[in-house]
């Protein structure tokens, strides 16, 4: 099986940039590793690529599912090996774009046994506050805890769906999911920015969301059953969108939240590649043709 390239890193740092150009270069197609541009209509508030961009290369897992369907890491992991595997089969080369660190582990290390939502442990978990499930994943589970995203409570509540259900430790299982990694030759690079230059990228990524019509599209899907979607409605802009839509917030008010919002979350990105990948990190900052060189350190 052929090598394919790795592109990660925190949002707004520039990876579908250099992605397009590298897809230009080197004969590849881009597969996204993106938990929420899978879902059709989520484009605002999603830097989904644009049409433009799709025309000039093609680009797969994008637009996968509706609103109203659910999508995991396991379903990610099938659908871009199957990506994968027909780009190389036209003798294309994958390049895995994006910054969720989760689908990058589904599909790399694989997902070993993990059990199936159960909806009686899922409904229970979710009827409690967030406090409440962050104090019991603490106690039962101390290494998940100091690892996990403590402001996503979808992730929380899986944790301790697992917990609850098989009586062992999230991170004591998820240790073992490499026993079903799939065998896929990598080459990965890491792209990042200072945190100075990242606030200003993502600032002016946000306010250009807002002015392209953001809480219009919300408003949109909300009528098309965003609300219902557990999963897409806590993506990063939507959610606090939905909650402005609702009175909860200013328009102002909820901008800033997002930057600020989106801020943190880059930075538990950098964080989690740094510790769960082996990757070469790129300063995209230091005046070099990054384009040639990474296709150099590919194809060598």
């Amino acid at each position: 099986m052929g090598t394919a390239l790795l592109l990660a890193g925190p949002t707004a740092a520039g990876k579908s940039e250099i992605a397009l150009a590298l897809a230009e270069k080197i004969g590849g197609e881009i597969v996204s590793v993106d938990s929420m541009q899978v879902y059709r209509g989520l484009d605002i508030g999603t830097a989904k690529p644009t049409p433009a961009d799709r025309a000039r290369v093609r680009h797969h897992l994008v637009d996968v599912v509706g609103l109203t369907e659910s999508f995991d890491a396991a379903r990610f992991a099938a659908l871009a090996t199957a990506a994968i595997e027909d780009i190389q089969g036209r003798r294309r080369v994958p390049i895995l774009c994006g910054g969720t660190g989760l689908y990058f582990n589904a599909l790399l290390k694989g997902l070993g046994n993990a059990p199936p939502t159960d909806p009686a442990v899922r409904a229970q978990l979710e009827a409690k506050p967030l406090e409440e499930l962050l104090r019991e994943l603490a106690e039962g589970d101390p290494a998940t805890y100091e690892r996990i995203d403590r402001q996503n409570p979808r992730r929380v509540i899986r944790a301790l769906e697992v917990i609850r259900l098989t009586g062992r430790p999230f991170s004591g299982q998820r240790a073992d999911w490499s026993a079903s990694a799939r065998s896929l030759p990598v080459v990965g690079f890491g792209l990042f920015r200072s945190s100075e230059c990242l606030r200003a990228r993502i600032d002016a990524r946000v306010e250009a969301m807002f002015k392209a019509g953001l809480v219009e599209e919300t408003r949109e899907l909300l009528k098309r059953g965003l609300a219902e979607n557990r999963m897409a409605a806590q993506a990063l802009g939507y959610r606090q969108v939905i909650d402005h839509l609702g009175g909860k917030s200013a328009l102002e008010e909820t901008m800033g939240l997002v930057k600020t919002r989106t801020r943190q979350f880059a930075k538990r990105q950098m964080t989690w590649f740094k510790r769960q990948m082996e990757l070469q990190w790129i300063d995209l900052e230091k005046p070099e043709d990054w384009v040639t060189r990474i296709a150099s350190q590919f194809q060598s």
